[in-house]
C-alpha cells in the first residue's frame, strides 16, 4: 500500500475548554500540526514524548501493548488530546510508547471519525457513505 502520511492537528483538550470559559486566551491553548502515520494494523492514536509534552496532556497510567515485531510492553497513557484529520476532530487518549519517534493513526481515531484509508492515492479520506459528519455503527442497546 505504501506510506499514508496526513498532516494532522493536535490540541490539548482542557486548555481549549479554558479558552472557552473565559480563563486563558485562545492563543494560549496548546496546538501542534504534524505529519502522522497512517497504520491500519495498530489500534490506537501514538504520540512521541516530545509531541506530549509539548501539548501538555495529562497522564492517566499505562497500558499493556505489543509492537509490530511481537514484543510486549508498558505505554504511558495521556488524555485530554484532540485530534483534528480532513476537517473531522474527535478527544480522547493516546499511547505514549518508549522511543516512539512519530504520530500514530490506528484503527480507533479512523473509525471513531469515519475515515476510510485509499491505498492508490495514499490519501485519507471521507467516508463517501457519510460526508457531512462521521457515522457510527450501533448494534441493539435495548
Amino acid at each position: 500500500m505504501g506510506r499514508v502520511m496526513p498532516t494532522v492537528k493536535l490540541s490539548n483538550l482542557f486548555d481549549i475548554q479554558k479558552a472557552e470559559e473565559g480563563f486563558i486566551a485562545s492563543s494560549e491553548v496548546r496546538r501542534l500540526e504534524v505529519e502522522a502515520l497512517v497504520e491500519t494494523g495498530a489500534t490506537a492514536l501514538v504520540l512521541t514524548e516530545e509531541i506530549a509534552a509539548a501539548l501538555g496532556l495529562v497522564d492517566r497510567g499505562t497500558r499493556k501493548v505489543r509492537y509490530a515485531d511481537g514484543r510486549i510492553g508498558d505505554a504511558r497513557v495521556v488524555a485530554g488530546v484532540v485530534l483534528e484529520i480532513v476537517g473531522r476532530e474527535m478527544t480522547g487518549e493516546a499511547l505514549v510508547p518508549p522511543g516512539a519517534h512519530r504520530v500514530l493513526i490506528g484503527q480507533i481515531p479512523l473509525e471513531a471519525l469515519d475515515l476510510v484509508v485509499d491505498p492508490k492515492s495514499r490519501d485519507v479520506r471521507v467516508n463517501p457513505e457519510s460526508p457531512d459528519a462521521p457515522l457510527l455503527d450501533l448494534y441493539r442497546v435495548a
